[in-house]
């Protein structure tokens, strides 16, 4: 069953991409990125800015833009069955290229998780598509529920891991 990714959320402000794998089940239902009510992306992303929880998705669209991050997947459509990163197939990667060079200030990229980061590795970087040499990259646990870290243990990493980036942010924004 191939599926596919959304677009990115992004501004021209943004300055941090959060890359994830490809929308599980529950997301592309609903179609919205981390839609499963299990998965933690959501409150790490407001704990970290201090908020609560949007209730609905476009205030939590908001919450992101407001503070400068892009959320966007690595892979553009695979084959899947179910919501596992495990069972990708046949992958197909996002452009990249464009999109970067259509977004200069973005110049921090986080993977959730460490599918995240390997598939962007192999499929983006080891062609040529793209040079992780202009970019500070983050390898982030996975927000997702299959992940074992509790929420807590989760949080404190994703705000050790973060906070360069969200430093510089926040100065802006001010």
């Amino acid at each position: 069953m191939a599926k596919f990714s959304f677009p990115p959320i992004v501004t021209p402000e943004a300055q941090l991409l959060i890359l994830g794998t490809l929308p599980g089940e529950e997301s592309l239902r609903l179609q919205q990125y981390y839609g499963h009510p299990r998965n933690h992306f959501w409150p790490l992303i407001a704990a970290i800015f201090g908020e609560a929880v949007p209730a609905d998705y476009a205030g939590r669209v908001r919450l992101l833009k407001q503070h400068g991050c892009a959320l966007w997947d690595v892979l553009e459509s695979a084959e899947r069955i179910g919501s596992s990163d495990a069972a990708i197939r046949n992958a197909t990667v996002n452009p990249f290229a464009a999109f970067l060079a259509d977004y200069p200030n973005i110049r921090t990229i986080a993977f959730n998780g460490q599918k995240a980061r390997d598939l962007f590795r192999r499929h983006v970087v080891k062609p040529g598509h793209v040079s992780e040499q202009g970019f500070t990259t983050i390898d982030l646990p996975s927000s997702s529920p299959l992940y074992t870290k509790s929420l807590e243990e989760k949080l404190g990493i994703w705000r050790a891991k973060l906070a360069g980036s969200l430093a510089v942010q926040k100065r802006r924004a001010k």
